[in-house]
């Protein structure tokens, strides 16, 4: 019990750094097996691929919070930097993959261009709107 008389339970994503720790701790454990265990022993290799790792944590830690911000303001600026880190952790799972060579890169025929690409404007347009989103 704690002094005081009465213990109040804060949510998980009221405090941010045992959110990051959690998302953390996630991460690792669904990429350990796929990912990290199969490269443990090339050291060149594995820097490279805790670089992305780290990457995905941190693009995927601001995707969360900006979620639960825009769950409490309902806010169209949110809405837009919401979608431009969930944007940014799919990329960053499609760079970590492709470092370890999972998959090929994904080249839209049409145009010749990869989907990276692609989504890394569609990342930075919706950086665009919600920093030059006009509220009224």
């Amino acid at each position: 019990m704690q002094a005081g008389g009465s213990s109040i339970q804060r949510p998980i994503h009221s405090s941010k750094p045992k959110l990051l720790c959690i998302i953390t701790a996630l991460i690792i454990a669904i990429l350990a097996v796929p990912v990290i265990l199969p490269h443990i022993t090339h050291p060149s290799m594995i820097y490279h691929i805790f670089l992305h790792i780290v990457s995905v944590i941190i693009a995927v830690f601001l995707a969360v919070v900006s979620i639960l911000a825009y769950k409490r303001n309902n806010g169209m600026r949110i809405l837009f930097m919401t979608l431009g880190f969930i944007s940014l952790a799919v990329i960053e799972f499609l760079y970590l993959f492709h470092a370890t060579a999972s998959i090929e890169d994904v080249i839209i025929p049409i145009v010749d261009i990869e989907l990276s690409h692609i989504i890394l404007l569609v990342m930075l347009t919706l950086f665009g709107l919600g920093v030059l989103k006009v509220t009224k």
